[in-house]
């Protein structure tokens, strides 16, 4: 059956979220699942506001309230209905993220768990915090202000990291995407918004991601920017030493 058949005359009895997923749980046990990609934008709108230019679905509610638009510039994100299945003891999750790891705001969070997985990787501690299947909802700008704030290097092999310094990342992430929440998240244009269509302000806030040759708020160095997995890397030099192999490679390019 097609994505609007599955969702006529059906209710939404909860609305969840892991990582970068939202899912609304449908009464027949199977859920709507979203996931924003790069410019996706859900918003609650009152019925008969004009139409965005990228509207992709439209849903309306028997009740007569706001619609729930989905926009999407870029066409990355999407809507899909889906099963539910047993996801340990916590109850259902979409089969379509079963094998994506709890966040770090989830209440079930196993956090010695994720320290263990977390110690036994020999990536670079960034590429770590970015892998959806160890913690979820980490992204590329706040793995690096949470770098920045524990004074560790992206590039730091994340199974020669002790216990305690493994902690203290997650506790800096958590604290940073605590903070981007109560300013509604990081705004660098019009796309990124949340339900209601308004712009987050955590970007003034930003102590290294897209600063760089900008003084570090903590001792003055310029900030320096490096290539990532097709992205960017922002960090401290001095704050934030680079791995001895790093440091070397920067020599001899120097």
């Amino acid at each position: 059956m097609d994505f609007a058949g599955r969702l006529k005359g059906r209710r939404i009895d909860a609305v969840s979220r892991r990582g970068k997923y939202l899912w609304c749980r449908l009464d027949d046990d199977a859920a709507m699942v979203g996931h924003l990609g790069m410019s996706g934008q859900l918003l609650m709108l009152t019925p008969g506001a004009p139409d965005e230019k990228h509207l992709r679905v439209r849903i309306s509610f028997a009740d007569d309230g706001p619609e729930l638009r989905f926009v999407d510039q870029r066409t990355f994100g999407g809507l899909a209905v889906t099963s539910m299945v047993p996801d340990d003891a916590s109850g259902l999750v979409p089969d379509t993220i079963a094998h994506i790891a709890r966040d770090l705001m989830d209440p079930r969070l196993d956090l010695d768990a994720v320290v263990r997985v977390v110690r036994r990787r020999p990536s670079g501690i960034k590429r770590v915090l970015l892998d959806q299947q160890v913690a979820s909802g980490i992204g590329n700008i706040y793995a690096d202000e949470a770098l920045w704030r524990v004074q560790v290097h992206g590039d730091r092999a994340a199974d020669r990291l002790s216990a305690t310094q493994v902690r203290q990342v997650l506790a800096a992430a958590k604290e940073v995407m605590d903070e981007a929440l109560e300013q509604g998240g990081t705004s660098f244009d019009s796309l990124y918004v949340n339900v209601n269509g308004e712009s987050g302000y955590f970007d003034r806030r930003l102590n290294a991601y897209g600063r760089e040759g900008e003084p570090c708020p903590r001792c003055g160095t310029a900030i320096r920017r490096s290539a990532f997995m097709n992205r960017s890397s922002f960090w401290c030099p001095r704050c934030q030493p680079a791995p001895r192999a790093r440091a070397r490679q920067h020599s001899r390019d120097g």
